[in-house]
């Protein structure tokens, strides 16, 4: 009866274990969004803004590589043989398309080119922080991410009065937030002060 009531232990064991299986690289269970999926996604979707620092990769064309470029506050770049660019709003997929086109015929036959983001454009949070200001953006950023960078919360804040105004909308408008929004580059975080 003990051996027969142990084997039942083991195979409901097993089967919670199985449900809470993690993804190989990934912070999250089976049935949820991973961090790491998030962050690919937000990763994808990234539009490329003034402040931001890209290396551009042509393989096997050392002398069109380079590196650390930042977009200037009109949202341009100066590369090699193409000149001025406007790339403000582009993704990372468009621009590689974009300098692949221009290159293609009148500079190479046939060109692969990566272009990564080396540094974003920071966020800004004030309000009931710490210590208030800019602060590097890093992918995945929520809003407790990023008053933890800012030194955490004062003891006035308030988790439940949180305003985001998101960089990446036309409309600037200011918006409710929790402590586990997505925060992007260029992003302004306000946390009110509890008045309870």
């Amino acid at each position: 009866m003990k051996l027969r009531f142990i084997f039942i232990l083991f195979i409901f064991y097993v089967a919670a274990s199985s449900a809470q299986m993690q993804l190989p690289g990934n912070t999250a269970t089976l049935s949820g969004t991973t961090e790491a999926d998030t962050s690919a996604q937000l990763y994808s979707a990234y539009r490329l803004g003034s402040g931001d620092v890209i290396n551009i990769v042509v393989f096997g064309e050392d002398d069109l590589s380079k590196d650390k470029i930042k977009l200037t506050d009109a949202g341009t770049i100066s590369y090699s043989v193409l000149g001025e660019m406007r790339i403000q709003g582009l993704t990372v997929g468009e621009l590689e398309r974009l300098i692949a086109d221009n290159l293609r015929g009148n500079y190479l036959v046939n060109p692969r080119v990566s272009v990564q983001v080396d540094e974003y454009r920071p966020f800004y949070i004030n309000g009931m922080v710490e210590k208030p200001g800019s602060y590097p953006f890093l992918p995945g950023l929520t809003v407790r991410k990023a008053a933890s960078l800012a030194g955490g919360l004062r003891e006035r804040a308030s988790t439940s009065e949180i305003i985001v105004i998101h960089d990446k909308s036309d409309a600037k408008a200011a918006e409710k937030a929790t402590m586990d929004t997505f925060i992007y580059p260029g992003d302004i975080i306000t946390v009110e002060e509890s008045f309870f």
